[in-house]
């Protein structure tokens, strides 16, 4: 789900605030959303999945206070069961120990099921895809082992680049955290619990992510099968005791959260839920002390940064530039982008203390205390290192900001845009929809609320709802 606006102005806003319990989809517990029309509400509230974007990946819609059939509360609750992994996280543990102990030669794994598989089950997957030997050391890498998801609109799975890797491990050391929370990042935590296996490090970390199959690899005390979109533990009390015991581990000192979320989700939800980890962190700290957030590294566009910002404002963007293996863009190589990766770090720790690598040309700027980027130049008239997309900005004195090198002032539209924009088009898609004003949103509006726009809407969405009830007096319920 998305709240951008599409070029009619109509679009869809999560509610937070809401109170009431959420129904359940096999993801956990929903979101509320309501629907506005050129930035007005238009009344119509109602539940989707908090996790995936494509009504195809699930389907569960259900109108803000409408009651759910007993025979479609029965439909998704057999839904939500097959949807379930094959074993419990308990079961995974036991056969994890049973695999370790044959012999190489006996040790397979479905890679069409993406499962370990004992002696007693190679009949049955007789005719998938199926690597007949594994190692030790794979079952310490599984994101070697597992085909990473592809589906863009759902939990698409990007692993970090090798150099990409070893700056965080070598950044957390440096830091001096003992252990990581690793929010949706397995690359990460199978590093950190393979070198601490092979007693290389005594940094540890604990995986939470929406993916089950890692549950196969990991111990309850080192994987929270975990929805980061509806802060859900889909194991329940026994995982959420797990996170909140790694959390409070010497007094909640010592530890850094790394979390790489889907670039689609959205930011206000994210940002929600992450607030909840801090709260739970927050608990198991002395009284004497006053922090409120867990130090964080948090992957995501810079384009996103305002939104993080405006939620979160202690939150800084770094320059470092986050690559990934698999993803061709996101990369050094022939079909990478020619700025570099768009992906950067977002923390809430001190700028200077993060040291990003100056063989690769990052430099320290004395000004803005925090290095940077070796495009990135500092604005005098700015007081600050302004470059974020991998070009070296402009300063436009009509604008009083730095912008794109590409961009040029418009007398039409009063701000800087590409040289090839087209004004009309431009024009109600830089200001608010409610007031017209062009500083700002939407979202910010003083009038967004205001009672005369609520009455018209009210009116509006009355008019629907006595439709829609007329509609489906002789309708029967469907899935």
């Amino acid at each position: 789900m998305s709240d951008r606006l599409t070029s009619a102005g109509c679009g869809v806003e999560v509610c937070l605030t809401s109170e009431a319990p959420a129904p359940h989809c096999p993801h956990g517990p929903t979101l509320l959303f309501e629907r506005y029309i050129r930035g007005a509400p238009s009344g119509e509230k109602f539940y989707a999945c908090s996790a995936c974007r494509d009504r195809k990946e699930c389907s569960f819609y259900l109108r803000y206070g409408e009651k759910m059939s007993e025979a479609r509360q029965e439909a998704w609750a057999n839904i939500t069961a097959a949807s379930q992994p094959t074993y419990t996280h308990k079961q995974f543990c036991k056969r994890l120990v049973e695999f370790r102990a044959l012999p190489m030669s006996k040790r397979r794994f479905c890679e069409s099921c993406s499962l370990l598989l004992l002696p007693a089950e190679w009949e049955e997957h007789s005719q998938h895809r199926v690597l007949q030997t594994v190692t030790l050391d794979q079952l310490t890498r599984p994101t070697h082992l597992l085909h990473p998801r592809e589906n863009k609109k759902t939990n698409a799975q990007y692993l970090f680049s090798e150099k990409t890797l070893q700056f965080f491990l070598s950044q957390v050391q440096q830091l001096g955290y003992d252990r990581v929370l690793c929010v949706g990042v397995p690359r990460l935590h199978e590093t950190i619990q393979s070198q601490r296996a092979a007693r290389l490090s005594q940094l540890d970390s604990l995986l939470l992510d929406i993916d089950h199959r890692h549950a196969q690899f990991y111990s309850e005390e080192h994987f929270c099968h975990y929805n980061m979109f509806n802060h859900h533990f889909f194991d329940g009390g026994s995982a959420s005791d797990a996170c909140l015991q790694f959390l409070h581990r010497n007094h909640g000192t010592g530890i850094v959260m790394v979390t790489d979320p889907p670039f689609g989700g959205l930011v206000e939800v994210l940002c929600h839920c992450m607030k909840k980890l801090f709260s739970l962190w927050k608990e198991g700290l002395p009284d004497s002390c006053q922090e409120t957030e867990i130090p964080t590294l948090w992957i995501f566009p810079y384009f996103m940064e305002q939104r993080i910002v405006d939620c979160l404002p202690s939150f800084r963007m770094l320059d470092y530039k986050v690559e990934y293996e698999n993803h061709p863009l996101y990369q050094e190589g022939p079909k990478s982008k020619k700025r570099g990766s768009p992906v950067r770090i977002f923390t809430n720790l001190p700028t200077d203390r993060v040291v990003l690598p100056q063989k690769e040309g990052y430099r320290f700027c004395d000004l803005c205390r925090r290095y940077v980027a070796p495009e990135n130049r500092h604005c005098q008239k700015c007081n600050c290192c302004t470059s974020k997309d991998g070009r070296t900005y402009v300063h436009c004195d009509l604008c009083q900001k730095c912008v794109k090198p590409a961009w040029s002032h418009c007398e039409s539209c009063r701000r800087c845009e590409p040289r090839d924009h087209v004004c009309s088009q431009t024009q109600h898609l830089g200001g608010c929809y409610i007031c017209g004003h062009p500083e700002h949103k939407r979202r910010e509006c003083p009038q967004r609320f205001s009672e005369e726009r609520y009455s018209g809407a009210e009116r509006k969405s009355g008019k629907r709802k006595r439709k829609r009830e007329g509609n489906n007096e002789a309708a029967q319920p469907v899935l």
